[in-house]
């Protein structure tokens, strides 16, 4: 059996609900009585029911971090910056795959089972009706690399896709690519449908210009490849705006295995900046989506809602960056 509440108790020579107090947060409780407390339960191991105490509090300090995309290697790094963050505010987050889900109500109904103080859902292609359901089912939540919006029914935090769209393909003209495409990612996803939008704006109209546009089945390596593949079969482009670092890693592994180079014959553009993204073999040249001040700041505005779960939405949108890498031709030397 481990040390109880009543062990430090009687170690102490206080009540039992004096324990408890001095392990509740906000419970009032004096110094003399928290350090008699603390110096029973350090001599006997002692170490608090977090269970118990969301009895007591009812609070569990548990959020959810939701995700529909584990196929992408840039989660690795959301979540392993969101649990650390998480935990060093004191929360315990509890980690759900949505891969398959597309009913958010499943989603609250199983969260709503685990007692869980918020949610961070952490998915630029989820549309913001996935974040409102939990905000309507009265759970404080955050949509993190959610869809930018003037007015928002949740708290968004994450960048502008459209005007990263416009930089990919102000990006791509600069360097003097003149038949130019969009490799997305599902038609559906918000993210894409936001980067395309961007893209073909920038685009639309400039003479001797032409474009085009494609989907690869989901953010993946090899879904885009097997896009990739397609296209160069057909009559390909001289660039792409691939929306994402793990479609571009595909488009080059299918552009190197049809006997072609990067980017001498077909230029590429990433967007995130994933670790890979730097590796010497890969060498992409992409828009750098600055993760960590988007994870952090999420982080913030929940913490922010647990103590104010009424706090007014609102939208958080980070500048992103061209990082100059190998996969664009250099910009045509000005005269």
């Amino acid at each position: 059996m481990g040390v109880t509440l009543k062990d430090v108790a009687a170690r102490a020579g206080v009540s039992r609900s004096a324990v408890s107090r001095t392990f509740t947060d906000g419970a009032s409780v004096s110094d003399k009585m928290r350090r008699k407390v603390e110096k029973a339960a350090r001599d006997l191991g002692y170490s608090p029911n977090a269970l118990a105490s969301s009895l007591t509090t009812g609070r569990t300090k548990l959020v959810g971090l939701v995700s529909n995309n584990f196929h992408n290697p840039i989660f690795l790094e959301v979540f392993d910056l969101f649990t650390r963050g998480l935990q060093d505010r004191g929360l315990r987050p509890l980690l759900v795959n949505l891969s398959d889900e597309m009913d958010p109500q499943n989603s609250v109904r199983m969260l709503r089972q685990y007692s869980v103080d918020g949610v961070v859902v952490a998915s630029s292609t989820l549309p913001p009706g996935f974040s409102k359901a939990f905000r309507d089912a009265g759970v404080p939540v955050v949509h993190s690399f959610g869809r930018r919006s003037s007015s928002p029914q949740v708290h968004v935090v994450g960048i502008d896709n459209v005007e990263c769209g416009r930089m990919a393909a102000q990006t791509l003209l600069d360097r003097g690519y003149r038949k130019i495409a969009f490799l997305g990612g599902p038609e559906n996803a918000t993210s894409t449908q936001d980067r395309l939008l961007g893209f073909r704006e920038t685009l639309m109209g400039r003479p001797n210009v032409t474009i085009s546009h494609s989907f690869a089945d989901a953010y993946s390596f090899q879904a885009g490849r097997q896009e990739m593949l397609r296209l160069l079969a057909c009559d390909p482009a001289e660039a792409y705006f691939c929306g994402d670092d793990v479609l571009s890693i595909g488009a080059l592994s299918a552009i190197k295995d049809h006997g072609l180079d990067t980017p001498k014959d077909i230029g590429i553009i990433g967007l995130n900046d994933m670790e890979m993204a730097g590796w010497q073999s890969i060498h992409l040249t992409t828009i750098r989506q600055p993760i960590a001040e988007i994870v952090h700041s999420s982080i913030e505005l929940m913490v922010a809602m647990l103590d104010s779960p009424d706090r007014y939405p609102e939208a958080r949108v980070f500048p992103c960056q061209i990082v100059e890498r190998g996969t664009l031709r250099p910009r045509p030397t000005e005269t």
